[in-house]
């Protein structure tokens, strides 16, 4: 677990470096999240400006120092430019559980990336951060977001009808979970 606002965890993977997003990383994150296609299921508008992407890096920032959360860059290895982000959200350490979620440059779907960083956060989370829970919460719409969870061992629980007023309507959401018990059964199955 990281103890104050400057220990930022790096992870590292066969492809990706995962690290703390930056004021100066702006340009590459507005390449993605002003693309209506990333931005489908977000729960956002795409953005349209370098001041949309600084809010939404200051809050980034903002759910680290407050410890409800971590969000990391994701970049490759060999150039460093953000092409997405994974991480927490609502971090409720009473009950070791928090919500996941994440986004990836169209131009590199269908290459593992985001399996790549889902991995390496989701084992950060139940080995670091004390989690016994990771949670999250997909559009019915989503298939290839549904598809990655439960690669990764994630279980559908249920349909929450209505759950979040976004973009103008409401939105039915799925609720995913992977507790720390089934992670490691799954880890073990799979010989990693």
């Amino acid at each position: 677990m990281y103890s104050k606002q400057t220990d930022f965890p790096v992870l590292q993977t066969e492809r990706l470096l995962l690290r703390e997003i930056q004021n100066e990383d702006a340009l590459d994150i507005l390449e993605y999240l002003s693309d209506k296609d990333v931005m489908k299921y977000y729960g956002m508008e795409p953005f349209q400006s370098l001041e949309d992407v600084l809010e939404e890096v200051e809050w980034y920032k903002s759910i680290q120092i407050k410890q409800t959360g971590i969000r990391w860059g994701i970049t490759l290895k060999e150039n460093g430019k953000v092409l997405g982000s994974c991480g927490f959200l609502n971090w409720d350490k009473r009950h070791f559980r928090t919500e996941i979620g994440y986004e990836l440059h169209k131009n590199y779907w269908g290459q593992g990336l985001a399996s790549e960083a889902l991995k390496a956060v989701v084992q950060y989370g139940f080995e670091h951060m004390g989690l016994e829970r990771i949670q999250a919460l997909i559009e019915p719409p989503n298939l290839s977001s549904q598809s990655l969870l439960e690669k990764h061992g994630f279980v559908c629980e249920g349909l929450l009808r209505s759950y979040e007023f976004t973009c103008g309507k409401m939105d039915d959401l799925y609720m995913y979970s992977l507790i720390k018990k089934d992670f490691n059964g799954w880890r073990a199955q799979t010989n990693d």
